[in-house]
């Protein structure tokens, strides 16, 4: 992407390197990495579901990438979605590729006795652990990762990229690895375009991320909620709020709230707003372009699908909102249903044009279709948020281990006993 746009409040990375030779390039960024690593280790988070292992066209080509760099000092996998000894022994090995000299990898094995009777110890304190899902063994996986405290830096990333490569890893965290940046915090973004079908994908981003927090900065302006419109403003500045990678600096991470349901990516972003300043916050442009695993819409079951990751990110939302002096009532949510839809119609003929232009199919009329829906989707949202007086954030685990002391004992034990 060879536009170089700032945003107002923090720093934009763009793709440069791949106006010249990508390959130079990504052999110079790892020499980089390489030396950073020998003062500040960096180490990797994977959230993984079991059923992943059997999909090797996707992670036996991440670990291939992943088994070409050197700048790793520890991976841990958030291993979920298996209760069975059997199955995670299974993955645990898969994952054990990732292993060589230099290099220490870990399962975590979320849903196994051990890390459940942590969860209820937790508990015994008052103190939520959130329910089974990738922000809650991304939380618990990063507890591990504080209680081993051999790395200064912390990437994230999915393990369902179609198009991964050991350069979208390198760039990801290079900008808090550097110590010429001082970032301590740095968020993903790129295309995502099918080059099969030739279509625009990341509809939750596009369709309704987007035109919804654009819809907050004008109600919230109008309103004179200054503090709040500085909020969003910020939000809008990241043109991929729902990517899934993103690097920090270990001491950040221990002070961050982690929701445990859809609104993980959005919740993280505004959990480092309120502990960093601006300077210190950044986005990179990782890819070219970027495949993984589409949700189905599921307008009728608000279960699942982007129905549920919808509904989930609004209430997130709302409950910023209630919480910082801005009463909501059934009509501020008929004014936001209604702004918020059209600005988002705005968006699709700025996106049909967009296409147009780039000789991309698009279907505009099933566009607005959705954004109906997504405009629907926020009133669902509305009725679960009136009756839930909590949020779903799981605490920092610097707040954890004020309450338990001796919790990074008992995660260190666990997931050793478990790695055996």
């Amino acid at each position: 992407m060879s536009e170089f746009q700032q945003e107002s409040s923090i720093t934009t990375i763009h793709g440069f390197y791949d106006l010249f030779d990508p390959e130079e390039y990504l052999k110079n960024l790892e020499k980089k990495l390489m030396e950073f690593s020998k003062h500040s280790p960096i180490g990797l988070l994977l959230p993984s579901l079991y059923g992943e292992i059997h999909v090797p066209h996707v992670l036996g080509r991440m670990i291939n990438e992943i088994n070409q760099v050197d700048y790793l000092r520890s991976i841990v996998i958030a291993l979920g979605g298996t209760s069975k000894r059997k199955e995670f022994i299974e993955a645990r090995d898969f994952f054990y590729q990732l292993k060589k000299d230099g290099r220490d990898v870990k399962a975590v094995w979320v849903e196994g006795p051990r890390i459940q009777k942590i969860f209820k110890k937790i508990q015994q304190q008052m103190i939520s652990v959130g329910v089974p899902g990738k922000g809650q063994s991304a939380w618990i996986s990063l507890g591990y990762f504080f209680a081993k405290e051999d790395c200064d830096i912390i990437a994230l990333h999915d393990c369902d990229i179609v198009t991964y490569g050991r350069l979208l890893l390198g760039r990801l965290i290079e900008p808090t690895a550097n110590p010429n940046n001082d970032f301590e915090f740095c968020k993903g973004y790129y295309a995502r375009i099918s080059p099969t079908e030739m279509e625009m994908k990341g509809r939750a981003t596009r369709l309704f991320v987007a035109p919804f927090v654009e819809a907050l900065i004008r109600i919230t302006h109008h309103s004179e909620h200054h503090e709040l419109e500085d909020f969003f403003r910020y939000h809008r500045a990241f043109r991929y709020p729902l990517a899934g990678e993103f690097s920090f600096l270990t001491r950040l991470g221990r002070a961050l709230n982690v929701a445990f349901d859809w609104g993980l990516e959005v919740s993280t972003l505004s959990e480092v707003y309120e502990r960093l300043t601006p300077k210190k916050i950044a986005q990179i442009d990782l890819c070219k372009n970027y495949e993984h695993k589409h949700q189905k819409l599921s307008e009728k079951d608000e279960s699942g699908g982007l129905h549920r990751m919808i509904v989930d990110i609004v209430k997130f939302y709302l409950n910023y909102l209630r919480s910082h002096g801005m009463p909501i009532d059934d009509a501020f949510i008929d004014m936001l249903q209604r702004t918020y839809y059209s600005v988002a119609l705005t968006f699709v003929k700025s996106y049909s044009d967009d296409a147009e232009s780039n000789g991309l199919r698009y279907d505009r009329h099933q566009e607005e279709v959705i954004v109906s829906h997504f405009r629907d989707f926020l009133g669902t949202a509305w009725e679960e948020a009136k009756n839930e007086k909590g949020g779903t954030q799981i605490p920092s685990w610097n707040r954890v281990t004020y309450s338990v002391p001796d919790i990074y004992e008992d995660l260190l034990q666990a997931v050793e006993a478990d790695n055996e």
